[in-house]
């Protein structure tokens, strides 16, 4: 197995480098890697080299799957912990090719998609809707369970959270709005637990790509470091005892997602979630200053975020470039850039062609 702090270095070297082709595929290795540790997984050495060569541009993404799926079947003795390895493996390196891929539809179909391709062959029944109840004991719950939808009503209920989530309209919501009913629906969807197995990680995948729809660039450290406290938080966010005085909160959530979309810097401890810890409110501070400008506070929608994040990013970048980023059209942006010159927190400096953006906040 591969030593977690020994990756990290090991890929995020790759970032420092500041090549664009190398960066993105290292963040999604990272990434993939890290959501390993919301089942205990952990991924071998031999992936972490064969990551290396994908991100070095030496093999492609499909090559690597084979690599790793060729390297397990030429390995007559295994042991169960191999087993384990093998499953963080293959899964990694099939979430790294997903999340390089920019399709993606807005549906309960695509959750089962991604599950199906994420787990095919690793489970047997990989891509269909669970025929049975479940229960699972949780650390933070003292080893009580969430109650999770019957199977029964999956089909119906995604049906209804994806419906709603569909008409709900974010357009003049505020950032911090967006981020926290971001974070409720993947509360809500999780919750479902639709799968047998690998809900959370499916879940994790499902919403990295609907996010990057409204042009977010997710923060990669976010899962890489905290994929386990990621976990945590969907199960306090679904767990109530009235009798004891606890609550579903999505609290812990909602740092979770202002680290991974707004950059804040939440202190995520898996303690302070525990329903018997105490004075939870003053022990998880936060301390969300980011880079250049704070962010989260401003006036902003989702789609202007988005814009802003890339300009602080790169001062000199043009609308078009801005426009394949987002994957918005060139009048988009032009309306969102005026929007923002309009509240003050941008402005052109030095014309058109040679100028830059500054910022103003």
């Amino acid at each position: 197995m591969s030593n977690k702090k020994n990756w990290q270095f090991e890929l995020e070297e790759y970032i420092k480098q500041g090549e664009p082709g190398r960066t993105e595929k290292s963040e999604a290795w990272q990434t993939a890697i890290g959501l390993q540790a919301v089942d205990g997984l952990n991924t071998s050495a031999y992936l972490l080299d064969t990551a290396k060569e994908h991100i070095e541009g030496k093999i492609t993404i499909d090559e690597a799957q084979n690599r790793i799926q060729s390297y397990y079947e030429q390995r007559a003795d295994r042991s169960e912990i191999e087993n384990e390895t093998k499953e963080a493996d293959i899964v990694s390196a099939r979430i790294t090719k997903l999340l390089g891929e920019k399709a993606f539809q807005f549906s309960p179909a695509e959750w089962l998609t991604i599950h199906r391709r994420l787990f095919e062959g690793v489970f047997s029944h990989a891509g269909q809707i669970r025929w049975y109840n479940i229960t699972k004991k949780e650390w933070v719950l003292n080893g009580d369970t969430v109650i999770y939808a019957d199977f029964n009503s999956i089909k119906a209920t995604l049906d209804y959270d994806f419906a709603a989530e569909k008409q709900f309209s974010y357009e003049g919501l505020s950032v911090e709005a967006s981020v926290e009913h971001l974070a409720k629906f993947a509360s809500d969807i999780w919750q479902i637990h639709p799968f047998c197995e690998g809900n959370t990680r499916a879940t994790a995948v499902f919403m990295i790509k609907y996010m990057k729809t409204f042009g977010f660039r997710v923060n990669n450290d976010a899962f890489e470091k905290n994929s386990w406290y990621f976990r945590n938080a969907l199960v306090r966010a679904n767990y109530n005892d009235l009798q004891k005085g606890i609550h579903s909160t999505t609290k812990f959530l909602d740092m979770f997602f202002g680290n991974l979309l707004l950059g804040a810097n939440y202190e995520l401890k898996n303690r302070y979630m525990h329903i018997d810890y105490v004075d939870v409110d003053s022990a998880q501070s936060a301390n969300s200053k980011i880079s250049k400008c704070q962010i989260d506070t401003l006036d902003c929608t989702l789609e202007e975020l988005a814009v802003l994040e890339l300009i602080i990013k790169n001062p000199s970048v043009k609308q078009t470039e801005i426009a394949t980023e987002t994957r918005k059209s060139l009048r988009s942006i032009k309306r969102i850039m005026k929007s923002l010159q309009e509240k003050q927190y941008i402005r052109r400096t030095n014309g058109k062609r040679y100028g830059k953006w500054e910022i103003l906040v």
